[in-house]
């Protein structure tokens, strides 16, 4: 019997992925390749710093709030500044919103480049000390105007996102990365610290099995969500019902979401009638991230990559997944809500 080597010599990294797709690009920089390097780094540091947290002690909260009401974690602020540090350092962008901060951040002249990039550092932080699955959200544009760069270059609809993603830091790291040309997963091989391509243009199923929605918010609910799963819990036609999944982690729930196929909620309720999860760096990179993988990601009464923001911490109600899940509820919510 052959000896079987015992690893892949010809694997194909994030470097070398990022690499081949430039040079298929026409008039490619390598600016945007020198941006995704950056950003990889920061995330397997944030990798790195959540494996080793509680050693470390970084469990906790640090004392403040963020802009948006949520206790900031010991675990946020580093990843917060991990982040903005690479993507200045990167050379290659001009405007950073991020979820820690109340402003958006300016770079200094001497370090812009063209893009702009919009980011969770660290979703799903009220998980950080029991252990549950978190991640890092991004989603990066490419600046138009040539004008001094401000917070409006970061007001634009999701249908400008060049790139999104997310890093989930779980049983493993993984990093999902959207663009024109797909969804592709890597894994994080710590033993060489390299992303590895593991699933290559990742579709979701046409329809799933699972829902995933926070239901201790029921008494909250309007009639089209009460309705919508009520249906999934009491099937009509008689087949099984669907399971329920929730994290409150959304990289973790919408992951899981994209791989086994389903539906994620987080709709607008009578507690948050703006919606909770925040458009620019939550909905707008996972509804990319859903649409390029085949799937749908709706408010209700439209495309989440549709919505143009007025505010860069603006909130708005998301429903995604599986194309016919989600289209089922968007036919419950007209129906609740037609005018």
């Amino acid at each position: 019997m052959a000896d079987k080597a015992p690893f892949d010599t010809d694997v194909i990294t994030l470097t070398r992925f990022v690499l081949e797709q430039g040079r298929k690009a026409k008039g490619s920089t390598g600016e945007f390749s020198q941006l995704l390097y950056s950003l990889c780094t920061a995330i397997k540091a944030i990798s790195s710093a959540v494996r080793k947290a509680g050693i470390a002690q970084l469990y906790g909260i640090s004392g403040s709030t963020n802009v948006t009401g949520d206790q900031v974690k010991k675990l946020d602020v580093l990843s917060n500044d991990l982040m903005i540090n690479m993507l200045k350092s990167s050379l290659t962008t001009c405007v950073l919103v991020t979820e820690e901060n109340e402003e958006a951040i300016i770079v200094e002249p001497e370090r812009r480049g063209k893009y702009v990039v919009c980011f969770d550092p660290l979703d799903g932080s009220s998980n950080i000390d029991c252990l549950a699955s978190i991640g890092t959200i991004f989603a990066i544009y490419k600046r138009s105007s040539d004008t001094e760069p401000s917070e409006k270059d970061a007001l634009l609809s999701g249908r400008n996102i060049v790139a999104a993603g997310y890093a989930l830091y779980g049983s493993a790291t993984m990093l999902v990365l959207a663009d024109i040309n797909g969804v592709n997963c890597f894994m994080l091989d710590p033993a060489i610290g390299e992303f590895i391509l593991v699933n290559r243009d990742l579709k979701i199923k046409k329809k799933g099995n699972i829902y995933s929605l926070n239901e201790g918010y029921a008494k909250y609910s309007d009639a089209a969500v009460t309705e919508y799963v009520q249906k999934k819990k009491f099937p009509e036609d008689g087949t099984s019902p669907y399971g329920a999944r929730y994290v409150g982690s959304m990289v973790a729930d919408v992951h899981r979401t994209l791989v086994y196929g389903g539906i994620f909620l987080y709709p607008a309720n009578t507690k948050s009638p703006k919606g909770k999860l925040r458009l620019l760096y939550e909905c707008n990179p996972m509804a990319y991230i859903m649409e390029r993988a085949g799937g749908m990601a709706t408010t209700g009464t439209q495309a989440v990559l549709d919505i143009e923001p007025t505010n860069i911490h603006q909130r708005v109600p998301v429903v995604l997944g599986s194309p016919d899940d989600v289209q089922e509820y968007i036919d419950i919510f007209k129906k609740h809500f037609a005018k």
